[in-house]
């Protein structure tokens, strides 16, 4: 019998040294999960002996060989396409066989039609988002990056504008000579159905509050033009301007000269009767639209979105429309000052760049500056993770003792968070895993004196006269 333990004790050193080796040679492999041995004694029951009694033990025997899934160190790579899990989870992959496996290697590549695939040529599972990076399903798919052809271009259908007006600004038309109606402007570049570039130029001009204005204007109000209204703009601020200086300069003679017959025209009825001076009217401005503002700086009307026509120097497309938004502009005492414009056009883009935030969305960047989402990684857990049956590669399939996946994305609940640009180190300990070898060798060692010693006892035994 002692032969038969000590040979089993051979052979559970034996297979501890194997997987001591396998964790020692895969120490650098990305997403490696060390493994241990663990052992359960052997006894023999003795028949008929009381209380239950038992013999000698007969041996030793592999209760199984546990991987560990603890969290490996986490190394920057630079390379925007290597991914680390921090915490729970597995990438989900599908193999070239079709069927389903589970990695923490995040060493992706892309293939020559732009699926994101493991080394081994394994499709990277995801979740579809639209262009912003919100997640439109939540059923698994390929995880495809479109390389081949630059994103076309896009017309201009919205632009917002952000700016305070002035307060301290006087009506245009009261200064000498008038304000300038390009005084206070900005200009943004738009894009037609082509990519073309179609500048936008917008001007503000004070026109309020005037009360002494025929008609009166009784709030805080700035006319707004645009290129095709500036020109018509500018002849009636002009118009207007010199309208103000008459009116100025008549009621200053009208109060010298009080006799109703010497009454000249003024932005106010006068006089009675046969001796009633005109009443002076100034003309439309020809604005697009008027900014109106209540006493706290704060915009009122227009309420809604306006409308700008733009118009492309391609005449085959010639004049289209864009929204503007100006809802978030304010007057205050403070110095003119834009603080945001934009729009949502862009001409054609080639792909310069690809990127993937903590919560797995790929965004891809293109040579125009725009940045569009093109899915998000999702992630796997399972209530028994050393259930899970490895099968190389890297990769482990589910198992019965394992349970079917949960599936989510990133940083949500129990799933760890992703970091592009770096990869999970092996979490073997490579000191620990050596002297582990050590143990295990002097193990087998005294096993093998068992042996050795039972066969000289069986010697002297054979050897008796």
């Amino acid at each position: 019998m002692s032969f038969q333990t000590g040979l089993s004790g051979l052979n559970g050193a034996s297979k501890s040294l194997d997987v001591i080796g396998n964790n020692i040679a895969n120490a650098n492999t990305v997403g490696m999960k060390y493994s241990r041995t663990e052992f359960s004694a052997l006894v023999a029951s003795q028949l008929g002996a009381a209380g239950g009694s038992t013999g000698p033990g007969i041996g030793v025997a592999v209760g199984t060989i546990a991987q560990q899934f603890t969290q490996g160190n986490i190394s920057i790579t630079g390379n925007n396409l290597d991914v680390a899990i921090n915490g729970g989870g597995f990438f989900q992959i599908t193999q070239p066989d079709g069927s389903t496996a589970y990695t923490r290697d995040g060493q992706f590549k892309l293939d020559a039609t732009g699926n994101l695939i493991t080394n081994g040529g394994a499709n990277i599972m995801g979740y579809p988002t639209d262009l912003l990076g919100n997640r439109t399903s939540i059923t698994p798919q390929n995880m495809v990056i479109p390389t081949n052809a630059p994103i076309p271009a896009k017309a201009t259908t919205a632009i917002t504008a952000e700016f305070n007006l002035d307060a301290r600004t006087k009506p245009a038309i009261q200064t000498s000579p008038p304000t300038p109606i390009s005084t206070y402007g900005t200009t943004l570049t738009a894009f037609d159905s082509q990519g073309n570039e179609v500048p936008v130029n917008l001007y503000f001009v004070k026109r309020g509050p005037d009360t002494t204005v025929n008609p009166a204007v009784t709030v805080d109000t700035w006319d707004v033009f645009d290129a095709t209204t500036v020109t018509a703009g500018t002849t009636a601020l002009n118009t207007n301007a010199a309208t103000y200086a008459t009116h100025k300069a008549n009621v200053a003679y009208n109060t010298a000269n009080p006799a109703p017959a010497d009454q000249k025209p003024t932005f106010a009825v006068v006089g009675t009767g046969a001796f009633a001076a005109a009443r002076l009217a100034t003309v439309a401005t020809g604005a697009l639209f008027q900014l109106n503002y209540d006493v706290n700086g704060k915009l009122t009307s227009p309420s809604t979105t306006q409308n700008l026509t733009l118009t492309s120097s391609n005449t085959a497309i010639g004049p289209f429309t864009a929204t503007l938004d100006v809802s978030k502009t304010t007057q205050y005492g403070t110095a003119f000052a834009v603080s945001n414009l934009t729009q949502n056009g862009y001409t054609a883009g080639d792909l310069t760049g690809i990127t993937i935030d903590e919560t797995g969305v790929i965004t891809t960047k293109y040579s125009n500056g725009e940045t569009q989402a093109r899915g998000q990684l999702l992630l796997a857990d399972f209530r028994n993770v050393q259930g899970l049956t490895q099968i190389g590669g890297g990769n482990w399939i589910e198992s019965y003792a394992s349970g079917q996946p949960v599936l989510g994305s990133p940083g949500q609940g129990k799933f760890g968070a992703v970091r592009s640009g770096s990869l999970e180190d092996s979490n073997v300990d490579l000191t620990g895993e050596l002297v582990n070898m050590m143990t295990a060798q002097r193990n087998y060692q005294a096993n093998a004196q068992t042996i050795k010693t039972q066969d000289q006892i069986m010697s002297t035994l054979v050897n008796l006269r």
